[in-house]
């Protein structure tokens, strides 16, 4: 069956869901153990609360135990509150990864209406009167219509979820910790230091966090000045988090493109980019070239080969040192084959489906080279009237 068949993308759908449903318990137990961690950090600042209250109450308070107890209960205080985000955030992901499951379900049934019904278009001998939409005129199937409506409204819902759960709830964390700060500013000084400068950090994360997030929505440097830039940018960041050394090269002449082409092109490469370092490479290239068509190629390439555990025999004392480099020489490079032989740094399988999805869709070309180590995308060069980009854009 092919694989754009109605009936086929409801299958991979069904495929999903498998997927879907072992995550969602995966987080249904981090949920349980998370609420098990904030009911223990509240116990014990319940505690050492009252401890602070009978120290204070005391006729003359010991000031170093006074002192030590109020550090105790600011710490556990705030262990508390990232505990209780935590499960807040675990939680979120829970509904987000539920609303996908019941998206996807519905998704499968209206696909298998559609395989039923024919398929995408009206089956042979189907009087005119009786099409559902007359494709010629460009309209849409009202089937199709309708899954794209779902997909744009279930988008716009995770994108406001991924809000929720992450600058907003950031931006709380942030205002509790400001009320601690103000709590101590007049009472200790010294440890509100400590907390204005833990307050900082936490902004300074959140304001990263933030701008990963805007980029991983729609990075706007894509449609200010094109592909190269964008994708030297998230070469350097997702190496950046990931400690993983990414090298990116651009080859030829530079241009923009239409605009789908572009995005779907990034979103490849970013894919593939993001599949790979998490499989822990030494490094990653990426390579553009610029031709009558643009050929992508991302690569992983593992450790070096380790030190044999057993020496290599010694030469005979009459070797001639040249001829005995010689066969040392050969050893390594052997060493250096037989570990290269075996790939273990495969692009994950869920990546390439996506990949594989999204060029069959743009209508590009992608290939798995040497044992999945490599990726290749060929895509079309055709522009969308901009010309070539500026030499500014190609800096990026």
């Amino acid at each position: 069956m092919a694989a754009n068949d109605p009936s086929g993308i409801a299958d991979r759908i069904g495929n999903e869901l498998t997927v879907l449903d072992s995550e969602l318990a995966e987080i249904d137990l981090l949920i349980q153990q998370a609420r098990s961690e904030a009911e223990r950090h509240e116990m014990k600042r319940s505690q050492t609360g009252d401890r602070v209250a009978t120290l204070r109450s005391a006729t003359t308070p010991n000031q170093a135990d006074l002192a030590e107890a109020t550090s105790q209960l600011v710490q556990l205080t705030r262990r508390a509150v990232m505990m209780e985000s935590q499960v807040d955030v675990l939680q979120g992901k829970q509904k987000a990864l539920g609303r996908y499951h019941e998206a996807l379900e519905r998704y499968g049934a209206l696909l298998r209406d559609v395989a039923a019904g024919g398929g995408w278009s009206a089956p042979s001998g189907t009087p005119p009167a009786a099409a559902p939409a007359s494709l010629e005129d460009g309209e849409v199937p009202a089937a199709v219509s309708r899954l794209v409506l779902t997909a744009q409204e279930d988008l716009r819902r995770d994108i406001a979820r991924a809000m929720h759960d992450g600058p907003a709830q950031s931006l709380t964390n942030i205002v509790l910790q400001a009320q601690i700060v103000d709590r101590l500013v007049e009472r200790d000084p010294a440890l509100a230091r400590n907390e204005v400068k833990a307050l900082i950090a936490m902004v300074q994360t959140t304001l990263e966090a933030t701008k990963a997030f805007i980029f991983e929505v729609r990075p706007m440097v894509l449609d200010d000045l094109g592909l190269v830039p964008t994708i030297r940018r998230a070469a350097r960041e997702r190496g950046r988090r990931s400690q993983i050394v990414v090298d990116f090269d651009s080859l030829g002449t530079e241009r923009r493109l239409d605009m789908e082409i572009e995005s779907g092109l990034f979103r490849m490469i970013d894919q593939a980019l993001a599949g790979y370092l998490s499989t822990n490479p030494r490094r990653v290239t990426i390579r553009l070239d610029w031709g009558d068509q643009i050929e992508a190629r991302i690569a992983a390439h593992g450790e070096a080969p380790a030190a044999r555990s057993e020496p290599a025999p010694a030469a005979d004392a009459s070797t001639p040192a040249a001829l005995a480099q010689m066969i040392d020489d050969r050893r390594t490079a052997a060493a250096i084959g037989e570990a290269e032989a075996t790939p273990s740094h495969v692009l994950p399988a869920k990546a390439w489906r996506d990949i594989l999805q999204r060029a069959a869709t743009l209508g590009m070309v992608a290939e798995l080279l040497a044992g999945g180590t490599e990726v290749r995308i060929v895509a079309s060069a055709t522009t969308d009237g901009a010309g070539e980009a500026s030499p500014a854009a190609g800096e990026g």
